[in-house]
């Protein structure tokens, strides 16, 4: 299942006139594959993600996820899809204080109705595929950064979306652990067959992204794809 915006627009007010965030803005992401987003602060790399993420309903334009057009959505419906088919990694991990890794995960899944200790299995597969199998017992004060964004990961792939939408995932980690986490995104994508987006100000890591494309003043451009 893909994620499609057609033709999107959006448009926030400002003074006396709207300011106009995406600009008839066009992307189509197949499923088991990344795509990143650059582009600077303000260019409306954000706003992007929320309106794939059905946070924010665009002006005009089409959103569909999986194969489900959103327009005609309720809250609540558009609640339900996020929950079933779309995973949010955020920038800050956010992670409860109180809870160990797998707790982290299995929270995802009591949020859909399942009960945490059904789908402990789940969780604790998801922590061996982002290598931290031997971590499920450890709180958030007792994992690395990078340990930490791997978990974030994990939880945003409880339940099993089918659209990825991650931001900034590299922004507090060193060079060393962004490329590992770039590269986990990388196979989890093509693993779990995820149509992913990825916003970045980070370029040095898009050689292991599918594609490029960039947001200038609402408006995108696409960068050559990649063999």
């Amino acid at each position: 299942m893909s994620l499609v915006l057609d033709s999107v627009t959006l448009t926030y007010p400002d003074g006396d006139g709207r300011l106009t965030a995406l600009d008839a803005v066009s992307l189509d992401v197949p499923a088991g594959t990344l795509t990143a987003v650059v582009g600077p602060s303000g260019s409306g790399k954000s706003s992007l993600l929320a309106v794939a993420a059905t946070l924010v309903t665009p002006d005009r334009g089409r959103v569909a996820v999986a194969g489900t057009d959103t327009a005609a959505l309720s809250p609540a419906d558009k609640a339900r899809l996020r929950r079933e088919h779309i995973g949010i990694v955020f920038q800050q991990p956010n992670l409860l204080p109180s809870l160990n890794a797998a707790e982290q995960l299995q929270v995802m899944a009591h949020l859909s109705g399942r009960p945490p200790k059904a789908v402990r299995g789940r969780a604790l597969e998801l922590l061996d595929a982002v290598g931290l199998a031997d971590q499920a017992h450890r709180r958030p004060h007792q994992l690395s950064g990078g340990q930490r964004q791997r978990v974030n990961i994990a939880r945003a792939l409880m339940n099993e979306p089918s659209v990825l939408l991650v931001d900034e995932p590299t922004s507090a980690l060193d060079h060393e652990r962004g490329a590992a986490v770039m590269d986990l995104l990388a196979s989890l994508t093509v693993e779990r067959g995820t149509a992913t987006v990825l916003v970045t100000h980070d370029r040095t890591h898009l050689a292991r992204t599918d594609r490029t494309v960039t947001v200038q003043d609402g408006r995108l451009t696409a960068e050559p794809v990649r063999a």
